[in-house]
């Protein structure tokens, strides 16, 4: 609708409103939940997977604007969620929600976001707002869909003002498992939904700070029994399942902050020499455990269209990212070697400990939403499995 620096009356109309920090507000059309929720104010450029996205643990603490206008147009069904319960807190939305027009649609987003006591605000003006976030950095603010129209703009605006913001914030621990569990569902196919593995081959521990669930179909589909673990579990806690490789999930919040309980586990798998794949997150944690620094980014990488290149075989693959903190690269201990950049910002995609069974990525090799292009890493943490198997 529109968007005015210090407008404190609501246009004819409005139901909703987005306060951020610097004052500015937003007015829109509320959808999704009657509630206010705060959080960091981030853009994700996907064109599809809107409910795969929204129920990413990654997301926590955060508040996502859709730079694509037609959000809605498949509906939403129980099978593309990444979590049951999602972390984030509320989107943003150009159109207002389209209509279902998909044969495996179960209900509308907007029925489901009430469900899920989601907020939306749809009629932004969001090439605007993106622009705002890509010039100055990802914004606190608060989001309100309120039906009567009443909003105390000041009250908003100090909310948004105090939310403490994702650095030096632990979410991990508020989206991980509170119990070990064993995962053998494997991919989705047409007809058939998700299928369950048959002959595991190997057995992964899977350490849950976050982890979404096609990443754990991922590792089933090629043969791996999963034990996921929780985010706070020990290296004793993880090695006593002695299991054939360690997989460390994606997540939210500051590396730094979980790294606090995080990092003395990993370093004692690290000395194993047993092989480890991290994914997000998971690539952070295993950096600063291996010695190296992580530091909040100006501008996140949030989409399905983020072109990575792989530095040992010169390939450039299209990732889908969504993280705000990124491994230094200008200071990596020695043993550690980058493999993949970003070409947009330049920024470490990727490392590997040179002799060692070790490496992680920044970007999601799942692809859910897409793309597909990095599934070979999946084949090449099994490759490493296969490799060091002892024999029964």
């Amino acid at each position: 609708m529109t968007d005015n620096a210090s407008g404190m009356t609501p246009p004819p109309g409005a139901t909703a409103v987005l306060v951020l920090a610097d004052g500015s507000v937003f007015w829109g059309r509320g959808v999704g939940a009657a509630t206010a929720k705060a959080g960091e104010v981030c853009f994700n450029t996907s064109l599809t997977g809107y409910q795969e996205i929204m129920t990413d643990p990654s997301y926590a603490g955060q508040i996502i604007t859709f730079t694509f206008p037609h959000i809605g147009n498949v509906g939403t069904n129980l099978e593309d969620i990444e979590t049951t319960t999602p972390a984030a807190r509320g989107c943003i939305l150009r159109a207002d929600i389209t209509e279902p027009s998909n044969f495996r649609a179960v209900s509308h987003l907007d029925g489901w976001l009430k469900a899920q006591d989601l907020p939306g605000i749809a009629g932004i003006d969001t090439r605007r707002l993106t622009r705002r976030i890509r010039d100055g950095g990802a914004p606190n603010g608060v989001i309100v869909h309120a039906p009567d129209g009443a909003f105390d703009i000041p009250a908003l605006l100090k909310q948004a003002q105090e939310w403490p913001g994702l650095e030096g914030m632990d979410l991990a621990k508020e989206v991980s498992c509170l119990q070990t569990y064993e995962w053998s569902e494997t991919a989705w196919t047409l007809g058939q939904g998700y299928g369950q593995l048959k002959d595991p081959k190997f057995h992964v521990v899977a350490v849950d700070y976050g982890a979404k669930r096609n990443i754990l179909r991922c590792l089933a589909d090629l043969g791996c029994r999963v034990t996921v673990v929780p985010a706070t579990s020990t290296g004793d806690d993880i090695l006593r399942h002695q299991p054939d490789g360690v997989f460390l999930s994606n997540g939210p919040g500051d590396p730094a902050a979980t790294g606090t309980y995080a990092v003395p586990a990993i370093k004692q798998v690290l000395d194993k020499d047993i092989p480890v794949f991290g994914i997000c997150l998971g690539h952070q944690l295993l950096a600063l455990a291996l010695g190296a620094e992580t530091k909040k980014m100006h501008l996140g990488h949030r989409g399905g269209n983020h072109p990575v290149k792989d530095l040992e075989t010169g390939k450039v693959e299209i990732t889908s990212q969504n993280h705000g903190f990124v491994v230094r690269d200008d200071n990596l201990p020695e043993g550690v070697e980058k493999t993949h950049v970003s070409l947009f910002d330049g920024t470490l995609e990727g490392i590997r400990v040179k002799g060692r069974p070790v490496f992680s990525v920044q970007y999601h090799p799942e692809a859910s939403p897409g793309p597909q292009d990095s599934h070979y890493l999946f084949l090449r943490f099994v490759e490493l499995l296969e490799e060091r198997k002892v024999p029964a």
